[in-house]
């Protein structure tokens, strides 16, 4: 009997050429091909395989096989056992049907075993970064969201570069969250890469995704560069000195500071004022309270609140500034100075599970009296909204969890704008005072 090539083809004549004329020929094909798929799978030789709607040339060349008729009708059923028998009893392979396959078509794959080592690969590549998880409950979410969206694998062509990008990944959540670090040392420190997580990096990617899992904002997020900036300012990092930003208005100045100069014009012209990080960096004094009524800030989420304030107001609004949602880490610095002059906060956001959780992070760094912000005020306002997402808890008032809990609707601030700015007025022009 003639043997084959290294590479599976047959060679020779005799038990060879018989071997091609039996499944060799396109008639066969789909046997050998069938054959083959049932091997590649780790699953036995045994019991039937049908094609349905048979050419008569594929019934022929079935029965030159097995030497006698195949049946009739559409379909055409062939017994592996069978095959298996015949090759062997006439010396066409001593190793019957396996060994005619691998002979016409090659090496057998072992599919289930190449299976396994990847999904050991992957396990590997994850390794790290489930460490991580594991120690970080509140990414738990953001690891079984990696998994069913594939980002890693979409992002990553082998399991070796998906180690070394998550283990990159990993790194950058070590260190998160990171108060007051610019992208660029972040980058810098925890990958060796001060571009690693610029915006269209795998790795910037993944890392902002976790962020966002960090502040409890939705994994995949909104695109565009402002999102981006706040997603990385709930974690405390900053994409540079002059794009971390903070609104205010009202707030006293002096003429000795480039800052307090800024905000002296500012207030005097009733129009609010924008600060940079680079600028709030460089001024090293604290606001003194004592320049304002009572020492008291008030803090509002949204910058709608400022341009009502400016318009109805001017310059004679009291100190507000606003947080512009998740605070960025300009705003942390102003109100960081403020409170080393001895101000005191009174706060105002929205009414729904991400507004809490923005305000809980303010009143644990500051403290604050809640401004229109507590379980009465939220009742107080007709709302038919939905309110979804994760219940927090509200520390400066406990029943606000409980009210929203039950009442199951959001209150956005621009809903309770008028009542704001009423406040916001000097008393003597309907100003509700001092809460």
């Amino acid at each position: 009997m003639s043997g084959g090539d290294a590479d599976g083809s047959v060679t020779g004549g005799g038990a060879g050429e018989r071997l091609v004329r039996l499944l060799g020929g396109d008639e066969v094909a789909w046997l050998v091909d069938r054959t083959r798929h049932r091997l590649e799978q780790g699953k036995p030789l045994t019991g039937t395989v049908t094609l349905t709607a048979a050419t008569p040339a594929q019934r022929r060349a079935a029965e030159v096989l097995l030497g006698r008729r195949a049946g009739a009708g559409a379909s055409l059923s062939v017994s592996l056992d069978e095959v298996d028998r015949i090759l062997r009893a006439s010396g066409v392979t001593a190793d019957g049907l396996r060994e005619a396959v691998v002979r016409l078509r090659g090496p057998i794959r072992d599919l289930s075993g190449e299976k396994a080592a990847r999904s050991a690969a992957w396990e590997r590549a994850f390794a790290r970064l489930d460490a991580l998880v594991a120690d970080r409950p509140e990414l738990s979410g953001w690891r079984s969201w990696l998994e069913s969206t594939g980002l890693v694998r979409r992002l990553a062509a082998t399991t070796g570069e998906a180690r070394i990008l998550l283990d990159r990944l990993s790194a950058v959540l070590e260190r998160l969250p990171s108060p007051g670090t610019p992208l660029g040392r972040l980058a810098a420190e925890s990958c060796g890469d001060a571009h690693g997580l610029d915006e269209g990096r795998p790795l910037a990617t993944l890392a902002l995704s976790a962020a966002r899992a960090l502040a409890g904002l939705p994994y995949a997020g909104e695109g565009g560069a402002d999102a981006r900036r706040s997603a990385w300012a709930a974690v405390g990092v900053h994409l540079d000195d002059l794009s971390s930003l903070v609104l205010c208005l009202g707030l006293p100045g002096d003429d000795r500071t480039p800052v307090g100069r800024m905000l002296s014009a500012a207030r005097a012209a009733g129009e609010p004022c924008v600060l940079t990080l680079r600028q709030l960096r460089r001024h090293e004094s604290p606001f003194a309270s004592d320049l304002f009524p009572r020492g008291l800030v008030r803090i509002c989420e949204n910058p709608v609140v400022v341009a009502a304030a400016a318009d109805e107001l001017g310059g004679s609004c009291p100190p507000l500034v606003c947080g512009g949602g998740r605070p960025s880490t300009a705003v942390w610095r102003l109100l960081d100075l403020l409170a080393a002059g001895g101000a005191t906060f009174a706060y105002h956001g929205d009414f729904d599970w991400g507004g809490i959780a923005i305000a809980a992070s303010v009143h644990e760094r500051l403290g604050f009296l809640p401004w229109r912000f507590d379980a009465a005020s939220y009742q107080a306002v007709p709302s038919s909204a939905p309110l979804s997402g994760q219940a927090r808890p509200t520390p400066w008032d406990p029943g606000l969890t409980v009210a929203m809990e039950q009442r199951g609707v959001r209150v956005e601030e621009e809903l309770v704008l008028a009542e704001l700015i009423a406040d916001l007025a000097p008393e003597g022009r309907g100003g509700r005072g001092p809460l």
